[in-house]
């Protein structure tokens, strides 16, 4: 009866929209491939940019033979990223499966299958209310992972949890959803840890109309199966999608992924076609009855609660501390951490990519914590890295915050109010200085594959190519595949470069994009006086004056903070030097430092160093094998499109729970 109301929703909501959804029917017979908002497109670009979810090199590929407008380069972005999918979309795919579970009900002796639902966080697992409607419904019920088959097409042995709804049970009946814990087996990981566990974002730019979805689920109480990108989102509302693509009865409460797996609804129903009364219409054209069976419905679409409805909603549920907590488990993009900003409107980005608040950002030089934060002795501040541009230092500052915070949660460990940090912002300032050095801006071929001559002269060009090499080299590549690039000229430099690129692509997780410009400032950083002078000038204008600090460093911010040290006034210690997706194990990087040499500042106490095997930018770590005296290195695994991201380094509970103990000592 419950699945019989929302369909019954679901399909007046359907008839509600019919002029939106002709009107994009329309647009797209006529070619339109994405008939959404400009604000819908601009916001999709921007974030499949951010996030790798396009090969960098494709979209300079596509938009650079022809000159393009705004909205025209966004659409093909998109369209990039729709008909090019990187390798890893089926590996991705696979993981994402894995936080899959099948759900079944004891009734009279026997287990029925009765739903779906998927991993959110370590121990939350989501599903749609008419599945678990009340806690004494999901006392009843179980969970299943790996209810599938296996690459050879056998059954795969199921992994069995009990679900506690006592110790957490959350439920919403307009959107459909459910939150309750799992159980975690007797000496066994949580389920998230095992299985893997999706982390559910309340940004904006996940999807437009047009887009594929993908779905996974168990239909009928089968084992998995997925449909994949054959469909399209339709309209999108306030709190729904309607999208078209193959489910039935057992797919409730699976997750609608897009096609950069990162999830962006929760399924629930289908959607039946009706008369012009509202009557649920059979396949054949008559009106359809209970005792007909759901198989003789006429589905005309699909219909999922949107991921960033439910974030808010929960967002707003009172709640005490212990709930609060499980929820923040769920991750930095979820906006349920302590002091999270929750999204707006879309915006418009302009063909100056103006963003509002991006004009008075440009006039910071950071955010001073407070002083009388951690017992009054003591500080914490962030060191950011590059390419953080015209952008609002506070946003940033929140966002460095919410990643420490889910990692403090995990740790057990009481979360940060983010005012209470100190952040340095240097962003506009580096970009200023490099700029000096720079006869004429960057094609964007030259962009992606670095300048077509470049001046052997020149010693910024001279340090950058030796980072890459290096680079190369640790990464393993072999030495008869690095083309010489002595005294031939900038055409073999530039066919080097491109093949110690590839080859770090090809062998890490960041994109030949991301590796040059990341390394491209590094190596200007290091280089030029004036740049290094300029930088550091700006960093000490927003620091503690006296006391103990715990300074925690990022990519670029590494580098110019084991300078920093150095310049730092005698009243300040430096308790703890946390260190994340770092160069410093190069010795291109630290033969360049103040002083040069491996050799660790006697003004650091104690030195943290996380790394994750797969960022390009710390392919010198650990730093352990070349820096003197004591340090701590960390490997650590990060999401596969976010090996060098600060937020991920952060939310590690190793890594958290360090910096807590520090402060807090």
């Amino acid at each position: 009866m419950e699945l019989e109301k929302q369909a019954q929703a679901a399909a007046r909501r359907y008839r509600e929209t019919n002029v939106e959804r002709q009107a994009v029917e329309k647009h797209l017979d006529a070619g339109t491939r994405f008939p959404d908002s400009p604000e819908a497109l601009a916001a999709r670009a921007k974030r499949l940019l951010d996030r790798g979810g396009v090969p960098a090199a494709a979209v300079v590929e596509s938009i650079r033979p022809e000159a393009l407008d705004v909205p025209d380069t966004n659409e093909r972005i998109i369209g990039t990223s729709n008909d090019l999918q990187a390798w890893n979309f089926l590996p991705r795919g696979v993981r994402a499966t894995g936080s899959v579970a099948r759900i079944s009900v004891r009734e009279n002796g026997r287990e029925l299958p009765l739903g779906t639902g998927f991993l959110v966080s370590p121990r939350l697992l989501m599903t749609n209310n008419h599945v678990l409607p009340d806690q004494a419904s999901a006392h009843e019920c179980f969970v299943e992972f790996n209810a599938q088959v296996t690459v050879d097409n056998t059954p795969e042995a199921a992994v069995r949890f009990e679900l506690d709804s006592g110790a957490f049970f959350l439920t919403d009946e307009h959107l459909d959803f459910t939150l309750v814990q799992i159980a975690a087996n007797a000496g066994s990981l949580a389920p998230g840890e095992r299985f893997g566990w999706n982390r559910l974002s309340v940004q904006t730019g996940k999807l437009v109309i047009g887009e594929p979805v993908n779905v996974i689920g168990h239909p009928m109480g089968r084992l998995k199966e997925i449909a994949v990108r054959d469909n399209a989102l339709q309209v999108r509302l306030d709190d729904f999608l309607h999208y078209k693509t193959d489910t039935e009865p057992g797919n409730s409460g699976s997750p609608v992924f897009n096609d950069q797996w990162e999830v962006v609804a929760l399924h629930h129903s289908g959607v039946p076609k009706t008369d012009d009364q509202g009557r649920t219409l059979r396949k054949d054209g008559q009106i359809w009855h209970r005792g007909d069976g759901d198989d003789a419905i006429d589905y005309v679409s699909n219909e999922g609660v949107r991921i960033s409805a439910i974030l808010k909603h929960l967002a707003t549920v009172p709640l005490g501390p212990a709930p609060r907590t499980l929820l923040a488990e769920m991750g930095a993009d979820s906006g349920l951490q302590p002091g999270a900003i929750l999204p707006g409107p879309v915006e418009t980005l302009s063909p100056a990519a103006a963003v509002p608040g991006r004009e008075a950002a440009a006039a910071h030089v950071g955010i001073p914590g407070k002083s009388s934060a951690f017992g009054g002795k003591r500080s914490l501040v962030f060191l950011h890295g590059r390419r953080q541009e015209k952008k609002d230092p506070e946003v940033l500052r929140r966002k460095w915050s919410a990643g420490l915070n889910e990692g403090l949660t995990l740790a057990g460990t009481t979360p940060i109010d983010p005012g209470d940090i100190w952040f340095p912002y240097y962003g506009d300032v580096l970009v200023q200085a490099i700029a000096q050095h720079e006869a004429s801006p960057r094609s964007l071929d030259e962009t992606a594959y670095g300048a077509v001559e470049i001046g052997a002269s020149d010693p910024g060009d001279a340090t950058f190519r030796q980072l890459v090499a290096e680079a190369a080299e640790k990464e393993g590549m072999p030495q008869e595949e690095q083309l010489a690039t002595e005294g031939f000229g900038g055409a073999v430099i530039v066919g080097a470069l491109r093949s110690q690129l590839g080859w770090l692509a090809a062998n890490t997780d960041l994109d030949e994009v991301t590796i040059e410009t990341i390394l491209r400032d590094v190596a200007a950083y290091l280089q030029y006086p004036d740049v290094r002078e300029a930088v550091l000038d700006c960093v000490l204008t927003t620091m503690p004056s006296a006391g103990k600090v715990t300074l925690v460093t990022h990519s670029l911010g590494t580098v110019v903070g084991m300078d920093l040290i150095h310049r730092l006034p005698p009243e300040l210690e430096v308790d703890l030097l946390v260190t994340t997706g770092s160069p410093l194990g190069m010795d291109a990087v630290y033969n360049r430092l103040l002083p040069p040499g491996p050799n660790r500042p006697d003004r650091v106490t104690h030195w943290f160093n996380a790394w994750c095997p797969t960022d390009t930018v710390a392919i010198g770590c650990p730093l352990k094998k070349v820096w003197t005296g004591e340090l701590t290195d960390l490997a650590v695994a990060n999401s596969r499109d976010r090996a060098h991201n600060i937020e991920e380094y952060l939310a590690h509970p190793e890594v958290a729970a360090k910096i807590g103990s520090t402060i807090s000592a």
